[in-house]
């Protein structure tokens, strides 16, 4: 990234973020805009050009994403704080504690892309958009190798059917349309993130939106995937003037605390649920369900009302806390010892 200067609003700054500031800190601070987060170091634009801070102090309290913004002391060079974010994007991370892990912060649009072969999945695609919307960012399903398949069409009308009521382009990313296609979204100020599996062509997009040299080398013809070269997260200046995230490809995507979003995915299974005869209604043998009932006339997938209820139960387990683990494997611990004790005395008395 060249070390050129920027203006705040171009940079994605807008009244949120300045409405945090005191006015000391407006007259005292300079933002910045972090673009890529090392170990000890982030990379950071503003107004100044590029700058290279330290993770340090309360950078390393608050914890610190690409996308954030954080004030800059004029004369110490210092950093203050991180300020309040408008969206973040997060999954739970590796291991088993119960701890999230942030993704990317301030973003306005998030392509999930996947592409016209057998990476196709509406499962794993639920879980992208339930990201989106526990952040309330716009998701655009972006299907890419769209001039490899035969009838990429097939794959347009089945995003329809399985995810209903999303934005989804089908492109060619080696294309020079590209950056017409989504357009839309990626205008000056404007900052999207690009989330995937590995090998959907994520890199190839970067490149297309943005001319930035991210490596990825040739389509393997066993699997049709690409071996992209993305390991960590870091923004990229688009053509169009806005600011593109991206991200490594996710093997697992370990959802955390997202259950208005994985609601709003299913909303349409959410309106039928307040149909039922009970407010408790399972969806399962209940007299006058309304789920069952669209299942059976064909209004509803059953395949659908089993992702949702998955999900459900995914994010409600991995939202947890470590206490509440740990306290709900005391009950069903002290609960199974009372049953042996109970077997104990019964088979007491046959002797």
């Amino acid at each position: 990234m060249t070390n050129q200067n920027y203006t705040l609003s171009a940079l994605g700054w807008g009244q949120f973020y300045q409405s945090q500031l005191s006015t000391e800190e407006c007259a005292k601070t300079t933002p910045l805009r972090v673009t890529a987060v090392q170990r000890a170091t982030l990379d950071a634009l503003g107004t100044g050009g590029l700058q290279r801070v330290p993770v340090t102090g309360i950078l390393a309290e608050q914890g610190i994403t690409v996308g954030d913004w954080l004030l800059i002391d004029n004369e110490t060079k210092s950093p203050m704080r991180v300020l309040d974010r408008k969206s973040e994007i997060k999954r739970r991370a590796a291991g088993k504690d119960y701890v999230s892990q942030l993704i990317a912060a301030n973003i306005d649009t998030l392509f999930i892309v996947s592409s016209c072969n057998a990476d196709f999945k509406p499962a794993r695609l639920e879980r992208y958009l339930a990201l989106a919307y526990q952040a309330e960012v716009e998701p655009v399903l972006v299907l890419t190798k769209a001039d490899l398949c035969d009838d990429p069409a097939k794959y347009l009308s089945d995003s329809a059917r399985e995810m209903p009521g999303h934005s989804v382009v089908a492109i060619n990313a080696t294309s020079t349309n590209v950056q017409v296609e989504l357009a839309e979204w990626c205008g000056e100020g404007q900052t999207v993130a690009l989330v995937g599996s590995s090998g959907v062509g994520k890199s190839t997009l970067a490149i297309a939106l943005t001319g930035a040299d991210i490596l990825t080398q040739d389509i393997r013809e066993d699997d049709a995937r690409g071996r992209h070269t993305t390991t960590s997260r870091s923004m990229y200046q688009m053509i169009s003037g806005g600011w593109l995230i991206d991200t490594p490809g996710m093997r697992a995507l370990r959802l955390y605390d997202v259950a208005d979003g994985v609601d709003a995915v299913f909303d349409d299974i959410i309106a039928l649920g307040k149909q039922c005869k009970f407010n408790d209604c399972a969806h399962a043998s209940e007299p006058d369900c309304a789920v069952q009932t669209a299942i059976a006339s064909g209004e509803l997938d059953a395949n659908r009302l089993n992702r949702w209820q998955k999900l459900q139960r995914e994010d409600l387990k991995n939202s947890e806390s470590t206490h509440e683990t740990k306290e709900r494997f005391r009950k069903l611990t002290k609960k199974y010892s009372a049953g042996k004790a109970r077997l104990k005395v019964k088979k007491g008395d046959f002797y």
